[in-house]
């Protein structure tokens, strides 16, 4: 009663219910027969079956009986044989259990299988001989053999019956274990003279419904006497044989004695109301008495075997004794392991003990032998827990992450306690179902992207790339572009991102001088539920390319008023005039500016400093210099290709900044004629003109000279201090200084002002003043001098000049 009361509060322990319930079925029932309804036993509704995942789990090494979870009934998988099941055994029932899995509750099935007449008595042999000395008293017995059945209870051999005869008679009786046996009963003396030989039928009767029977024919010889009995020198022989012995394993040895002499001595061995199986696991010699191995011995079909053993010496009478052979057990069978439902694929945010794997472990052997213990991996994250009746739960200890193992192999080890010991291994794969655990991960959080200025719109600058670790729907990546601002505009109108590549296009065409920089935010979302989303930041430098010309700011470029400076005519060599300053609108090497001379009126007399732009004087001046320097100056950038400007400036010298000689807008109002195709026909026509002309003059001066005479048509011209004459609309100029007595002259000043006219009257008659050759070349300087200006003035900025 203790250990009842132990084992239910272990159980309530547990957690687990143990109930058992027991029927009982005819043997040969037809496959699909229905045992019995387990709704009302287990107290259940129709349906909860499937709902509970109920499992029927066979004991048996077949799947006897099948349920339906649908409407609970328990019925016959596979036709059921008795005999072939139980063999000779009163009880003969198989075991089976019912799991519900969720909560687990366990319910064992004990069903009795009943024994049907479905066998007829059988004799081993059709045919039995018998000797007998005719000097055999009267009530002498002679063991017959029995008909074996396999059926049970009323439905084995019930009685005997013998054919009628004049001298023998039938005595059937039961031993202790219930089994009929009969013996032959002289009732009259032989007599061997009358009559030598006897011919019996033996009828064995069962008592089932209907009746079997079951015949052997025993012939009986009449020999002369032998009166001595083959006798054992022991009546009970005990011995034990381990399982798995091979075939001609030595188990006993049987002997007997007679004290007869010759044949009626000579002893013969055999077995004697044994069953069939017996003889096709034991052999008997029939001359020596020894009992050998001839079948398989396996201590889980059979414990022990008992057998009767028959001595018969030559004279036909014979002796008995009982051989007991118990079988012991050996560790021959691993561990079974039967899995019952596997959750896969689990997801990984299962909570911990949820239920994986359940199964149960079974060994058919005996004792420690069939003793058994499991585990599974230690550096698993699951826990392996035991239930009651060798079942078992591997559920999660854990929590799990698909990213880093997405599929589990679970190798379940069941070892017995047997020596030596056997071990059994299953092997189970899980499955991990993903969850959108992960958000997408760029490969960097700041990206840096250039792009040169003036692009074509819809240029791909660059490509993001953001990985998830999740699979499928849970790892597709879309991006776009958070809202901001660039340059006071949205970020959408300078660029766009593909959703699913993460290719970044420049919508429009970008100015460094502008926009030099702005940056834009991306953000990679998953496609789970909820979706998961990460940023990262790009920022996108514009870079500067050369499509800016220089512009001077002096002198102005693209003024309307030229721009003149004034130089004292008695400044040395290296005298700053002016400072040209130029600017571009580039950055970098496309802004470092240059300045070249390109023309000038004099080269030798003035230099330009390349980087700074400082113009300055190379020598001093000389009142042979021109009154008025125009110098054509061109600055240029280090770009590529490089870009150009040019600039007019003119340079007025004077004797003094309070010289009221001094006439500025004089200057700042030439026109500059342009020069057209036919110049050059033109100037070499003025060329020969003057030519001839000046022979002329040269003649007239030398017949003059020669016949001293004085002109009366030149006067001599009054000395005045150099001034600041205008440049003849022929552009000769004398460079001396001075002018020719035949021209007359006015000077008007203004008051407070630097501007001045100086108009020159025409001459009363035309004189040619011999002077420096220089003089004549300077109209074809200052000519192509002035055109280059009026062309580049001409030009908008930025523009080169070829």
């Amino acid at each position: 009663m203790g250990k009842g009361l132990y084992i239910l509060f272990l159980l309530s322990l547990s957690g687990v219910l143990c109930i058992s319930i027991h029927y009982s079925l005819p043997e040969e029932k037809k496959s699909g027969s229905l045992v019995a309804n387990v709704l009302q036993d287990l107290k259940l509704q129709p349906g909860e079956l499937s709902t509970l995942r109920a499992k029927l789990i066979s004991k048996s090494t077949k799947q006897y009986f099948g349920l339906d979870p649908h409407s609970g009934n328990l019925f016959v998988n596979e036709k059921i044989d008795r005999e072939a099941l139980c063999g000779e055994l009163d009880s003969c029932s198989l075991l089976s259990e019912i799991v519900l899995q969720n909560p687990l509750k366990i319910y064992n099935i004990e069903i009795q299988i009943e024994d049907v007449n479905d066998n007829s008595p059988e004799f081993t042999k059709t045919e039995f001989e018998l000797a007998m000395p005719e000097t055999v008293p009267v009530n002498t017995r002679f063991s017959l053999e029995s008909a074996q059945d396999p059926d049970l209870g009323e439905n084995s051999v019930q009685n005997y019956t013998l054919s009628p005869n004049g001298h023998f008679s039938l005595d059937v009786q039961s031993d202790e274990f219930g089994s009929k046996y009969v013996d032959l009963v002289l009732e009259k003396p032989l007599d061997r003279e009358k009559e030598a030989q006897f011919g019996l039928t033996l009828t064995a009767v069962d008592g089932g419904v209907p009746q079997r029977t079951g015949t052997v024919q025993i012939h009986i010889n009449v020999l002369d006497n032998n009166d001595n009995f083959p006798e054992f020198t022991q009546s009970e022989y005990k011995v034990k044989l381990k399982e798995n012995s091979p075939e001609g394993t030595l188990v006993s040895k049987v002997e007997a004695r007679d004290l007869d002499f010759g044949s009626n001595a000579e002893i013969t061995y055999s077995f004697h109301r044994v069953p069939e199986k017996i003889r096709h696991l034991f052999h008997l010699h029939q001359s020596t008495g020894e009992i050998t191995v001839l079948g398989p011995i396996d201590y889980e079909k059979e414990t022990s075997y008992y057998m009767n053993i028959k001595a018969t010496d030559g004279g036909g009478l014979s002796g008995h004794c009982k051989v007991l052979v118990e079988i012991e057990d050996e560790n021959d069978n691993a561990p079974e392991i039967s899995v019952i439902s596997i959750t896969s694929p689990l997801a990984e945010d299962s909570p911990l003990d949820t239920l994986v794997v359940l199964f149960s472990v079974t060994d058919r052997d005996s004792g420690d032998n069939g003793k058994t213990s499991c585990s599974v991996e230690m550096h698993l994250p699951f826990l392996l827990k035991t239930t009651v009746n060798n079942y078992y739960q591997l559920v999660t200890q854990r929590p799990l992450d698909r990213e880093k193992d997405p599929e589990y192999n679970i190798t379940i080890t069941a070892t017995d306690r047997g020596s030596p010991r056997l071990t059994s291994k299953r092997a189970i794969g899980v499955l991990i179902s993903d969850v959108n655990d992960n958000p997408p991960e760029f490969e960097k959080s700041k990206y840096e992207m250039q792009l040169w200025e003036n692009n074509i719109p819809g240029l791909l600058m660059g490509s993001l790339h953001a990985a998830d670790l999740d699979v499928e729907e849970n790892a597709k990546v879309t991006y776009s572009l958070l809202p901001s601002n660039a340059s006071g505009g949205p970020v959408a109108s300078y660029v766009s991102i593909n959703s699913e590549t993460g290719n970044l296009y420049v919508l429009r065409s970008l100015d460094y001088e502008q926009i030099k920089d702005f940056q834009v935010t991306v953000r990679a979302s998953d496609g789970g539920s909820p979706p998961l989303s990460s940023e990262a930041v790009v920022r996108i430098s514009v870079l500067d390319e050369n499509d800016n010309a220089p512009f001077f700011l002096y002198p102005l470029q693209n003024s309307t008023s030229p721009c003149n400076d004034l130089v004292p005519k008695s400044v040395e060599a290296g005298y700053l005039v002016a400072k040209v300053v130029a600017v571009d609108g580039d950055s970098g090497q496309n802004s470092w500016l240059s300045y070249e001379l390109l023309k000038a009126t004099d080269p030798s007399l003035f230099s330009l400093g390349a980087q700074s732009g400082e113009v300055r004087t190379r020598r001093a001046l000389t009142e042979w210099d021109t009154n008025k320097q125009r110098l054509i100056i061109q600055v240029r950038d280090n770009g590529h290709p490089p870009q150009t400007s040019t600039a007019t400036l003119n340079i007025l010298p004077v004797d003094g900044f309070s010289d009221p000689y001094m006439n500025i807008a004089s200057v700042s109002h030439e026109v500059i004629e342009e020069e057209d195709g036919s110049l050059t026909m033109y100037l070499v026509v003025c060329l020969a003109a003057v030519s001839f002309v000046f022979l002329i003059c040269i003649i007239l001066f030398v017949v003059i000279k020669m016949h001293k005479k004085e002109s009366s048509f030149i006067t001599a011209l009054p000395h005045f201090p150099p001034t600041l004459p205008e440049i003849p609309e022929t552009g000769v100029d004398s460079q001396s200084g001075s002018l020719s007595r035949t021209y007359q002259y006015d000077v008007c000043l203004t008051g407070g002002s630097l501007s001045s006219e100086f108009r020159f009257l025409r001459p009363l008659i035309p004189v040619f003043s011999v002077g420096d050759p220089k003089v004549s070349e300077n109209p074809r300087i200052s000519s192509g001098s002035q055109v280059i200006p009026e062309q580049v003035e001409g030009r908008k900025p930025g523009e080169q000049v070829s």
